[in-house]
């Protein structure tokens, strides 16, 4: 897919102490969306890998749910299994009830958008290798947990999800926000194959990134009910137990109706109803519904057979009084639920089990594990659980059945499980290729025809139907007056190709760059956006400036001449920053052109007055909203300042570049340029989707900052955005191959975008000689000492 089609956003698409791992590692063009660099080294070469930090979000104890309880559970058993992973739990808290929560990194007021956000910026800062939501469409703000959305939004590190409700039946908003969140985890993790069938075929969620993990359970040994009956004064009894919250739904009402048969053949049963009625009920009815259930005890003659625990058992006194019971009922009328912690609990622990044929009951108490009877029948409980009392040996053979599945189920293999899980959604660190590694050109001239560069491409094929348009023409022509490795004659024809396009998209009626063309040269407008005609600009400075023909480069200096003056009234400050950038090539050749001069001085002035207007303390920018290629407004500045002699614009453009480029690193000091989906966010920005452009705007603003001042920040920070395109961003993608020259469209939630458009190639291949120059002319130091080895091949 394409991130954005041009019509809606011109200028976006949609070892050794050496330097040995960044320029001595060769490079390979891989799988651009799974395959890391470091699949083709050698084994002992490798790294080992980093242990995990991760982010924790869900329900948490002392919270009483079954989400709560899980979430618990898997900080817990991670901790004692895997000691070496970090674990950052946001547990989501209720502002009406709080909690006093420990072992947690921080509480997220669940119905509050602000404190999801602030938790996102948190845990971005804190440079995890995943995000583990667990989701449960009730337990997030707004109607059916829709807040969860903006808040997978913000997120930079991979999403790991744990599903505990796939409905096959969903509202409309329902399967909105699960497709949402699908289209953003890198990882879903689910406990039934039903569930993962489900997403599947419902949702259209991806195979490749499903997980069935069955729910975590303790070790106990088997056949222990003897002892602890006596520890509950239960001796010489026969033991049914339910647990859980209680709530409308889970079917008590027919267990207790099925007693009366039970109890006139086995007198000795009694039946425990142990746990709390649940909160939001109790808020809604208070004990209405317990109050009915021993009411209907109590008609039936069979309310000395039921033992009520209405409290919430922390897990190990759980344990203990599963561990007393002989057969655990679960006859919940509902069919969906996809997983049931309590069931298995049971299962674990060695005991039979009666339930209805609900999704997790199907799954789990197959071949003999269980029984499994038709809900809503009083009749059918009985006839299970007298079956398995009036014999004795199937009762027990069943409980060892039970108890030998539950060993598939305990806790150091969930936690193992779930450190695979996690760990395949992370990130591999990056290998680069040396910077002497010249990108082949074959990628752009499969994109390109006598007509000039198509726009798109459906995976590494020129997609026709998109044509053609100004913006990349005029980048095209830009890189033939760098690029290396074509014969002359042959460079010439493209450059001639590239120039002729822009040559033709120049409207003088209008006095106007058109931008887009059709496959069949008719042009879509009659008047292209403001930024395509700036890019235009900056191309004509840039030929008239480095096109290695002088017939070439006095054309541009004629066209830029003809058009510059008419284009005064352009306003857009991306558009302006282009223009600069032209004039200022000119300048560097010419320092005395009337036109490029007045073009370098208008502009400066005119971001000056923007930066402004629109800075604040916290806000070092020239607009309240950030958009596409950010550096190139600083950058504009920083040129036009050293080209005028104007320090405070140079400083201006230092400290606003500097200010974007930190905003653009990670806490683990990776590139993560500002996303297209921030555009018209003021004041704050997204980490998705990232364009290749942006890091070719950092790269090339970074090296005017170098020439301006010879810091070794910005040699560090074109190194961090080079390396963004071979696997040194949020999602650990190669973007780029050095073989082909070819690089894919952008990084998205799930990964790579596999298309390769023109932008896309040619931010690739300009960032590379931009890169290289700088290799050429960069100090020995902190961040220099890092292209050593190319300067001596390059110079």
């Amino acid at each position: 897919m394409n991130l954005m089609p041009r019509d809606e956003e011109p200028g976006r698409k949609s070892g050794s102490d050496k330097v040995r791992s960044i320029f001595d590692v060769i490079p390979s063009s891989g799988d651009a969306e799974t395959g890391p660099l470091e699949a083709n080294r050698p084994e002992a070469d490798r790294p080992a890998p980093r242990p995990l930090h991760i982010a924790l979000v869900g329900n948490f104890a002392p919270r009483k749910c079954g989400i709560a309880t899980f979430t618990t559970d898997i900080f817990e058993k991670l901790r004692e299994f895997h000691p070496e992973i970090t674990l950052d739990v946001h547990a989501l808290d209720d502002p009406d009830h709080r909690l006093d929560y420990r072992d947690v990194t921080g509480t997220i007021a669940c119905n509050d958008p602000e404190d999801y956000a602030r938790a996102a910026r948190q845990i971005n800062e804190a440079g995890v290798d995943a995000v583990w939501v667990q989701h449960e469409y009730g337990i997030f703000g707004g109607e059916d947990g829709e807040m969860v959305l903006d808040f997978v939004d913000r997120l930079a590190a991979p999403l790991v999800l744990t599903l505990h409700t796939v409905l096959s039946d969903p509202s409309e908003r329902q399967r909105k926000i699960l497709r949402h969140l699908i289209a953003r985890a890198s990882r879903i993790m689910v406990m039934s194959h039903h569930s993962r069938n489900l997403l599947e075929s419902e949702y259209d969620a991806p195979p490749r990134i499903l997980e069935v993990i069955e729910h975590g359970a303790p070790d106990r040994p088997f056949g222990r009910q003897d002892e602890f009956k006596e520890q509950l004064g239960l001796d010489g009894r026969k033991v049914l137990m339910t647990f859980g919250l209680l709530s409308r739904g889970k079917g008590l009402e027919h267990a207790i109706r099925a007693l009366p048969a039970i109890v006139a053949r086995h007198p000795e049963v009694i039946y425990r109803i142990v746990g709390a009625t649940h909160p939001n009920l109790v808020a809604y009815e208070g004990e209405a519904y317990r109050e009915e259930l021993q009411a209907l005890a109590d008609r039936l003659g069979v309310l000395s057979h039921i033992a009520w625990e209405n409290r919430f058992l922390e897990t190990d006194e759980l344990l203990d009084q599963l561990e007393a019971c002989d057969i655990y009922l679960t006859p919940y009328l509902g069919m969906q639920q996809s997983t049931s912690g309590t069931l298995s609990y049971a299962v674990a622990v060695g005991k039979a089990v009666v339930s209805t044929p609900y999704v997790h009951a199907r799954e789990l108490l197959g071949e003999g594990i269980g029984r499994l009877i038709e809900p809503g029948s009083s009749e059918a409980i009985a006839e299970a659980v007298n079956a398995l009392l009036d014999r004795p040996a199937d009762l027990t053979a069943m409980q060892r059945r039970a108890w030998a599945r539950g060993r598939e189920m305990i806790w150091p293999r969930f936690a193992d499980a779930s450190l695979r899980l996690v760990d395949r959604a992370r990130a591999p660190d990056p290998a680069m290729p040396p910077i002497t590694a010249t990108p082949g050109l074959a990628a752009v001239l499969a994109m390109s025809d006598a007509t000039g560069m198509l726009q798109h491409s459906v995976g590494v094929v020129p997609d026709r139907r998109h044509g053609y348009c100004l913006d990349d023409n005029a980048r095209a022509l830009m890189l033939m007056n760098v690029a290396r490795g074509l014969p002359v004659a042959e460079r010439m024809k493209w450059s001639l190709a590239y120039a002729a396009f822009v040559q033709s998209a120049w409207n003088p009626d209008l006095a106007r760059f058109r931008n887009f063309m059709r496959f069949d040269r008719g042009w879509c407008e009659d008047e292209g956006s403001e930024d395509s005609n700036g890019r235009a600009i900056w191309s004509l400075g840039h030929t008239y400036e480095r096109a290695p023909d002088q017939s070439l480069s006095e054309w541009a200096l004629q066209l830029f001449e003809d058009v510059l003056p008419r284009l005064a009234t352009i306003e857009a400050p991306r558009a302006r920053a282009f223009a600069m950038l032209g004039a200022c090539a000119v300048l560097r050749r010419d320092p005395r052109n009337a036109a490029a001069l007045e073009c370098a001085r208008e502009g400066g002035d005119f971001l000056m007055r923007l930066l402004g207007h629109g800075r604040r303390p916290d806000w070092a920018w020239f607009e309240a909203v950030l958009g596409y290629d950010n550096p190139r407004l600083p950058q504009a500045l920083i040129e036009a300042g050293r080209a005028l002699d104007r320090e405070a614009w140079i400083g201006a453009g230092l400290e606003t570049l500097e200010w974007i480029c930190r905003q653009q690193v990670s806490a683990r000091g990776q590139f993560r340029p500002i996303g297209s989906e921030s555009f018209g966010k003021p004041h704050g920005y997204l980490p998705f989707d990232q364009q290749p452009l942006e890091a070719q705007a950092a790269i090339e603003a970074a090296c005017s900052a170098w020439t301006a001042t010879h810091g070794a920040f910005w040699v560090e920070h074109a190194l961090t955005a080079w390396r963004w395109f071979f696997g040194g961003n949020d999602r650990g993608v190669i973007l780029a191959d050095i073989a082909t020259g070819r690089c894919r469209d952008g990084v998205t939630p799930r990964g790579v975008n596999a298309n390769c458009g023109a932008e896309s190639i040619l931010a690739f291949q300009l960032s590379h000689y931009a890169l290289a120059e700088l290799a050429v002319s960069a100090p020995l130091g902190r961040g220099g000492g890092l292209l050593e080895s190319a300067r001596e091949r390059l110079v």
